[in-house]
């Protein structure tokens, strides 16, 4: 919990009851409108992932999600999302530093993150930490790439 420079309490608690979970479902699904998940998908991501849902005075206005490294990715992953009307005032700082902690107890070999093309603020987010781009994809029958960065 913290006072962040008098916007009021910011609470980040883990997306585990269906109020929760619906609120970071929520906010993932307006945050990333090209990959809506369903309410079932979001509970099988919290069965393997960490999911964090941040209130504003009771208001749900980001989530994270930290993915253990796999197969496919030996790094941590660490994503903050941040709703565009609560941005710019250090709530998404205190998503990602806290996924950031945990992400590196699980992998030694690196953290990464993702961020939709479109989302401009979170791709200058991400640069401004020191991540670094190192590949982008397209989900099969979208248009908008989802950017892979890496932290240097």
């Amino acid at each position: 919990m913290s006072d962040l420079e008098g916007y009021g309490e910011l609470r980040v608690v883990p997306a585990a009851g269906e109020r929760e979970l619906a609120d970071w479902r929520t906010v993932h699904n307006t945050i990333i409108p090209t990959a809506v998940l369903s309410a079932d998908e979001v509970r099988e991501r919290a069965g393997r992932n960490r999911l964090e849902v941040a209130y504003l005075d009771g208001v749900a206005v980001g989530c994270s999600t930290v993915r253990p490294p796999d197969e496919e990715t030996p790094a941590a992953t660490v994503i903050a999302r941040i709703l565009p009307g609560y941005r710019r005032r250090g709530f998404g700082t205190t998503l990602y530093e806290q996924g950031l902690a945990h992400a590196r107890t699980l992998s030694g070999a690196g953290v990464e993150t993702v961020v939709l093309a479109s989302n401009e603020e979170g791709l200058r987010f991400a640069l401004a930490r020191g991540f670094a781009e190192v590949e982008r994809y397209v989900l099969p029958g979208d248009t908008i790439p989802f950017v892979t960065l890496r932290l240097a």
